[in-house]
């Protein structure tokens, strides 16, 4: 998933980058207003991270020009302004949502995958070959509503973990070496250190296992990569 994150503050630009491509996002930035609206058309982001308070053309003026080449590409609001008509406006011009200064991590996170959850049009399901739904052991993955769930226990995923999960399903009874899990959850272009992929990994089967220490879903191959064995 592609995003287009403008805001002219470089720290909260590059910490708002390096949040979404370790979730698996793929990250344009803008530093003003008239920059976001050409990179805009040039790669066609999937959502837009939106600084209300730009140069060159301000956050309600990129979502006037943005609204009138595309009426469904979701927009987020990134404001320090908390004033109700504010947020009013933003939301008559189109916004999806708004996220206020100072925010959190896992706040930003959830107002994304809240509103990709909405859009009509899939995320990862469209490219080749993906399920909208799959089964690994007693845990279902719903693609486009990255999340899984276990009887009535749900949990939230990013689009790397669902891209992880999916390629373990593809390759059921497999090992899947490493350089091919980063190549699907990283891009081929990414350079991983050598913790990356096991930290993600530790990190997912914390949150999907039932027993992160004995794993069921995503097995270690020491030396190799990880496997799904499915049930016989």
């Amino acid at each position: 998933m592609k995003v287009l994150i403008a805001e002219d503050d470089l720290n909260i630009r590059l910490g708002l980058s390096d949040l979404l491509s370790d979730e698996g996002y793929e990250c344009i930035e803008a530093v003003d207003g008239e920059q976001a609206v050409t990179l805009y058309s040039a790669a066609q982001p999937d959502l837009i991270l939106l600084d209300i308070m730009m140069p060159k053309l301000d956050g309600y003026s990129v979502c006037r020009k943005i609204r009138q080449l595309d009426e469904t590409v979701p927009v987020i609001f990134i404001t320090a302004k908390s004033e109700e008509i504010d947020q009013v406006l933003g939301l008559e011009l189109g916004a999806d949502d708004y996220i206020k200064k100072p925010f959190g991590t896992r706040e930003v996170i959830a107002r994304i995958k809240a509103v990709t959850r909405r859009i009509s049009s899939p995320i990862i399901a469209t490219e080749k070959n993906t399920l909208e739904q799959f089964q690994l052991g007693d845990l279902t993955v719903y693609t486009n509503e990255l999340r899984a769930q276990r009887l009535s226990e749900t949990f939230e995923l990013s689009v790397r973990d669902v891209k992880i999960l999916h390629l373990l399903y593809e390759q059921s009874g497999k090992v899947v070496d490493r350089d091919t899990l980063f190549n699907r959850g990283w891009g081929r272009d990414y350079l991983p250190s050598s913790r990356t992929l096991d930290q993600h990994i530790s990190k997912l089967r914390k949150l999907i296992e039932t027993d992160p220490r004995q794993p069921s879903i995503i097995k270690t191959v020491h030396g190799v990569g990880y496997r799904f064995d499915p049930e016989r």
